[in-house]
């Protein structure tokens, strides 16, 4: 089952919150609860919490008993709103200072093969994608045809032919 869990509003840049992040993502929760604790970062303190915050999210709400299969599968830091202040400078002269927040997002998945809260679990290795039937499919042979660019005047030649 996937559960995902959010800090809105968080008081650290969303660049440093992916230093951290990129560490965690696709480890178990062990794991990356390990990694975050031996971080030397202010940011790890954040995104452990809000790991920890997911894992009690997939026990209550999808009463998920055995917490050494679940997996980090998403760790996103999204920039949220800055706060704006103004510190003056010599000869009336203003420096801005932005305060940045961002928005933490992490997903645990138990389900083996789950790489993304969004795409559906990977397909078995012999499924092939379903092909796109009609219009639709002759469209986008149009398409990637017109794409492609004509490296020779033998294939721009050919080219040509085909569009008629």
């Amino acid at each position: 089952m996937i559960t995902s869990a959010r800090a809105r509003f968080v008081r650290v840049s969303a660049r440093k919150a992916r230093l951290v992040l990129d560490q965690i993502r696709g480890k178990s929760v062990g794991d990356a609860l390990a990694t975050l604790e031996y971080t030397p970062r202010a940011a790890a303190r954040l995104v452990e919490k809000v790991l920890r915050s997911a894992v009690a999210n997939a026990e209550h709400n999808h009463q998920v008993r055995n917490l050494d299969d679940l997996r980090v599968i998403e760790a996103i830091a999204d920039g949220g709103p800055s706060m704006k202040r103004v510190q003056p400078r010599a000869m009336g002269r203003a420096f801005f200072i932005r305060h940045r927040t961002s928005h933490l997002t992490i997903g645990v998945s138990d389900e083996p093969g789950r790489t993304s809260l969004r795409a559906p679990a990977a397909r078995p290795s012999g499924a092939a994608a379903p092909a796109p039937a009609g219009r639709a499919a002759a469209a986008t042979k149009a398409s990637a045809a017109k794409a492609r660019p004509a490296k020779t005047p033998a294939r721009a030649a050919s080219r040509a032919k085909e569009k008629k």
